[in-house]
């Protein structure tokens, strides 16, 4: 560590001499400190939107509920989608700790995990499309309207992370497993565990509890 030393005086007297140590900061720590803020700041959005759900999920508005609306075995196969994804993604995260770690084994297990969270989406627009088709749609009632801001408000931080996902991929090939983007990887890593976190809340509250309760 270095220091610098500052000269002060006061009212004229003897200078006063201060010396001054630099702290050392680890590389990256305030990158991590930062994504742990913004995912406790998700975290309070989607307990709102929890909570809304919670006061609004029985108002149906005279119409269907989630008992006719919902189809449990295509929610059970699109839960499984994000829990695979965030498999193969720890998957990626063990093999870039491994000694000599091969770009392109990380690279394969993220192009995995991209791919399952495709499909997550891909079969979420569907669930809501037909939901839409048969008039449930968010303007439809209360009830439809919180539920379609929950589970799209997951579905758009998913869509984000693919688009993460994406450019992490482009960025090893480019400059390898490098400090910087392992520590991107675990940013990513944090953001994509949690989304799974959200999503069984969602799946075990609107889906499960709505269903067979």
């Amino acid at each position: 560590m270095s220091a610098q030393t500052f000269e002060a005086t006061a009212n004229g007297e003897t200078p006063l001499f201060y010396e001054v140590e630099e702290h050392h900061h680890p590389e990256g720590s305030s990158t991590m400190l930062g994504f742990w803020m913004y995912l406790m700041s998700d975290c309070l959005i989607f307990a709102i939107l929890f909570a809304c759900y919670a006061v609004l999920g029985h108002s149906y508005g005279g119409g269907e509920g989630p008992k006719q609306l919902f189809e449990l075995p295509l929610v059970a196969l699109n839960t499984a989608m994000l829990l695979f994804s965030s498999l193969t993604y720890g998957f990626a995260m063990l093999t870039m700790e491994r000694p000599g770690a091969s770009v392109r084994a990380v690279q394969g297990w993220l192009i995995v995990t991209g791919l399952f969270g495709l499909a997550f989406l891909c079969i979420e627009l569907y669930e809501f499309s037909n939901l839409i088709h048969e008039g449930a749609g968010p303007w439809r009632s209360a009830f439809l309207s919180s539920f379609f801001t929950l589970v799209g408000t997951h579905g758009l931080h998913v869509t984000v992370g693919l688009i993460w996902l994406v450019t992490l991929v482009a960025q090893i090939g480019m400059h390898g497993l490098g400090q910087a983007n392992r520590r991107r990887l675990m940013c990513l890593s944090m953001f994509w565990h949690f989304l799974d976190v959200i999503w069984i809340g969602v799946f075990t509250i609107v889906y499960l509890m709505g269903v067979l309760g």
